[in-house]
């Protein structure tokens, strides 16, 4: 790889963008700075202007580098320039000084406000063309443009690239701006806009982008989106050096196996295989350059996030502020954004940027009513991730899959787990990777509470409810989870009673109980099938069944198999003169002669033994342990 973009090096990274009107000096500035153009088409040669994105490094004194990402200031580019500010950390605002600011000048730092830029450096360029009169007039207008923005307080350079005067000045201030950039951490999602696609020859197909969370790793599988395709990472490269990884703040260059470049466009998204989704409808909180800008009813923009560009519609929800109001977006295409992802509106006719604003949910629920949608977005929008997790699994009936907020929050399995496990509020269940919160455990047992009392009341005689019925339309997993560890509950096998429960007997279920064990009890190791005995008990089939469970309950009888029950003490003779063959080695037919049961009998009785670990099977024998 030689691409320019890619060479160079250092221990700590930030990426700086320019900003700025057109011909105010940025590309000269840059390479004034890194000794390269990025100016890199031949068009942007031949016109003397910025038409694309340039790339650009520099060595910092002490370690580290700064990457540039040079953008065209031309008002006709500005889509070009909106993808390349979408990753950037700090700006370096460029205003020539013998021009003073200009409409692009506000424009770009417009769109540097509103995409949440906190820090950068105001440059004066060709200090060498004006008196100091001009220069002064400059300083006042950009002091003026700044006033109680991000860049209040920002360092203003005056320099010239074309006599290196300040240019030693401007180094020490990117010095000292890398060195208070706050390190980004490398364990969330890994996602890369992508910028640029290309072919490298003897490389293949090789992306480029800075890296917004996470990390990358040579040999890794990683997804683009939207189109879904599966590729792999055959090579990593920062500032022209081989590297292992990259991490989440650093500009990089991705080589890529399994997708030809001509597949992949500017906007599309690199990420892991780990269950990021793109979306078309999205809810949004809006601040408007004008309130004058903000639509009644819905209207086309163009949404510009990371580095794509999209026709999207817009729908205001409510205002919450002068310039700022809630929104539903419906996108012309699928994106991948995540809660927390900043945008820009732009009007496309005529065209001019209008608004900016955060993603709060990149799949809202559907079929809400507008207040409703609107007291969500207001609970949900400054929600922690455990909070909104909360909130989340609060409006499903069933709760959230781990798999499922991964997808609705753009985290990773290992955030996601741990924000559950921190809030109280949730109950989290391992083994089926759900989250439920505690309030609707607590709802589903009072239910289920009632339902019991009212089978209990109409049937005293049972032990308890069959737990098919009890869990009351709940699946397995959400069953367990209401079950376990309820106060007032009771649980055995796949029956379920209030703990106060105690059955109460009629005369005739006395008799038909008493009834039922004697028939298993003489028939030793011959038992009739469950539903003869039962047939034989002279009572209501359902009330004879519950008879015969709460027999199985009290551990009289014992069920070997689904149609095969025992009397407790056959078993317990089974048990006992298996003992006193212990370490014996036997076979089925020697079992039948001891017990004088048939086959029929005796292959389920043996399966139950081993269950229990009183036989263990080898081969065609069995050893008594």
């Amino acid at each position: 790889m030689s691409d320019a973009e890619t060479r160079g090096g250092g221990r700590r990274q930030i990426v700086v963008g320019t900003a700025g009107h057109i011909d105010h000096g940025k590309t000269t500035l840059i390479r004034a700075l890194t000794g390269i153009d990025t100016d890199r088409l031949a068009e942007e040669k031949r016109r003397g202007i910025s038409i694309d994105l340039g790339f650009a490094h520099m060595a910092l004194e002490g370690g580290g580098s700064i990457s540039f990402v040079d953008v065209p200031g031309h008002e006709r580019f500005i889509k070009n320039m909106l993808a390349g500010v979408g990753g950037i950390e700090a700006v370096l605002l460029v205003v020539a000084a013998d021009e003073s600011v200009k409409p692009q000048t506000r424009e770009h730092f417009d769109i540097c406000r509103l995409l949440g830029i906190e820090q950068g450096i105001v440059v004066l360029t060709k200090s060498d063309l004006t008196s100091p009169e001009q220069l002064a007039k400059t300083q006042e207008d950009v002091k003026a443009l700044c006033a109680g923005s991000f860049l209040e307080r920002a360092a203003v350079n005056a320099v010239s690239a074309a006599t290196g005067v300040g240019l030693d000045e401007l180094r020490r201030e990117l010095g000292l701006l890398a060195g208070r950039a706050a390190r980004r951490g490398s364990e969330g999602s890994a996602r890369l806009p992508i910028d640029r696609s290309f072919a490298l020859k003897g490389f293949g197909t090789v992306v480029t982008g800075t890296l917004r969370g996470g990390a990358l790793r040579a040999g890794e599988t990683v997804r683009i989106h939207p189109m879904n395709r599966e590729a792999r990472i055959r090579g990593l490269q920062m500032h022209g050096g081989q590297v292992d990884r990259a991490l989440a703040g650093q500009r990089c260059a991705v080589n890529l196996a399994g997708v030809d470049h001509s597949e992949i466009f500017r906007g599309c998204v690199l990420t892991h295989g780990d269950g990021l989704e793109t979306s078309k409808r999205m809810d949004v909180s809006v601040e408007w350059m004008d309130a004058a800008e903000i639509p009644v009813a819905k209207q086309e923009f163009l949404l510009h996030a990371g580095t794509a560009e999209i026709r999207a519609e817009l729908k205001p929800l409510a205002r919450t502020a002068e310039k700022k109001t809630l929104a539903r977006l419906w996108l012309g295409e699928a994106a991948l954004v995540l809660p927390g992802d900043r945008f820009v509106l732009r009007r496309p006719s005529p065209a001019r940027t209008v608004a900016g604003g955060v993603i709060i949910d990149a799949f809202p629920p559907a079929r809400l009513n507008r207040a409703k949608t609107v007291a969500r977005l207001l609970s949900i929008a400054d929600a922690d991730l455990g909070k909104r997790i909360e909130i989340l699994a609060r409006e499903s009936t069933t709760g959230r899959r781990v798999a499922e907020l991964i997808r609705l929050t753009g985290e990773t399995a290992a955030r996601i787990e741990t924000a559950l496990r921190s809030n109280a509020a949730l109950v989290f269940d391992e083994a089926s990777q759900r989250a439920v919160t505690k309030e609707w455990v607590e709802q589903k047992r009072r239910e289920i509470g009632a339902w019991l009392a009212a089978f209990h009341a109409k049937n005293p005689s049972l032990a308890g409810a069959p737990m098919t019925a009890a869990r009351m339309g709940l699946d397995a997993e959400l069953a367990k989870v209401v079950f376990h560890g309820a106060p007032g509950l009771r649980a055995q096998g796949d029956v379920v009673s209030l703990a106060t429960h105690r059955a109460e007997l009629s005369s005739q279920e006395t008799q038909a109980l008493a009834k039922i064990e004697h028939a298993f009890r003489q028939a030793g190791f011959q038992p009739a099938p469950p539903a003869e005995v039962l047939k034989a008990a002279g009572l209501e089939p359902n009330r004879a069944r519950g008879l015969l469970e709460s027999l199985v309950k009290s551990q009289k009888l014992v069920r070997v198999s689904e149609s095969l029950i025992f009397h407790a003490e056959v078993i317990a003779h089974v048990r006992k003169s298996l003992a006193q063959h212990k370490g014996r080695r036997f076979s089925v037919p020697e079992f039948k002669e001891w017990t004088q049961i048939s086959r029929k009998y005796a292959i389920p009785l043996l399966e139950y033994l081993d269950h229990q670990r009183v036989t263990r099977r080898e081969g065609d024998a069995r050893v008594v342990l």
